[in-house]
């Protein structure tokens, strides 16, 4: 018994630390290499911080664990709203949060927390006819989160704005370095796959061996797996200084709303097909 306890810290832990430390970092450095704008890199970084979510939702939506799955996103999205306010009151960027871009697009991250727990509390079940209205709601977030800069940066930030919607061409000879850093992408998805079904399977030792409720296990899962966002929205705002803040404000607030679109309205919804399948 107390070997499947080891066993979930130390695979829990080492899909944390496999996409912080190499997940993370190589699909920054492939933003970089192509030379995109901060939204875009938060873009980026928001899926890149989701894989975690993404596995064990969808390893314990094989092994039978809907509830997990569901508790699982909605703790990681609430912890990330929570990292992401710290990160910004330690960074002293409280000021950029005024602009109203940023703004509206922390009312949709309350909305990916608020969806969840209403239908919680109303014991609203995750069947699968949720799954067009969140492939709605997920291309509606999208089409608002890629719009609002464009309303509200143009005229009050217009330095900020054109680098935003600037998108360099590639350097010549970055060809190879996006090559390689694409191969080590798919070599770090495979390792992560099969990390991830070890995991589902004492997922499902630990809920009958110990008769731990689903929810519990979810809550403790949603804490591991939003470790990798608390690293990214400190590190985009140490990223831009000298008048610049703002940029990395923009970068870390675009990770978080990625983050928790994908979880909620993407994630959520394979989840569910899986259980359904299952």
């Amino acid at each position: 018994m107390f070997i499947e306890i080891l066993k979930f810290i130390l695979l829990s832990l080492l899909i944390v630390l496999i996409s912080k430390y190499i997940l993370v970092k190589l699909l920054r450095k492939l933003a970089e290499a192509l030379n995109l704008s901060s939204k875009t890199v938060g873009n980026v970084a928001g899926v890149a911080t989701s894989i975690p979510e993404f596995l064990t939702v969808t390893f314990s939506a094989f092994a039978g664990l809907g509830a997990t799955s569901i508790y699982n996103i909605i703790s990681s999205n609430i912890i990330n709203l929570a990292q992401y306010s710290l990160s910004i009151i330690l960074s002293q960027n409280q000021k950029q949060l005024s602009n109203k871009a940023i703004k509206i697009q922390l009312v949709l991250v309350i909305i990916t927390i608020l969806i969840p727990i209403f239908m919680l509390i109303s014991k609203i079940e995750f069947s699968i006819s949720f799954v067009p209205i969140f492939i709605l709601l997920f291309s509606l977030f999208y089409y608002i989160n890629s719009n609002v800069h464009k309303l509200y940066l143009k005229n009050q930030d217009k330095e900020i704005y054109k680098e935003i919607e600037k998108e360099k061409k590639w350097i010549k000879g970055k060809v190879n370095v996006i090559i390689k850093y694409s191969i080590e992408l798919i070599a770090t998805s495979i390792i992560l796959y099969f990390i991830g079904d070890k995991l589902s399977v004492v997922l499902e030792s630990l809920a009958q061996i110990f008769n731990i409720p689903e929810a519990i296990i979810g809550i403790a899962l949603g804490f591991i797996t939003s470790l990798p966002e608390l690293i990214t929205f400190f590190e985009s705002q140490k990223h831009y200084k000298n008048d610049k803040e703002q940029e990395g404000v923009v970068e870390a607030t675009n990770n978080l709303l990625t983050s928790n679109v994908l979880n909620l309205f993407i994630i959520q919804t394979i989840g569910i097909i899986i259980i359904n399948l299952v």
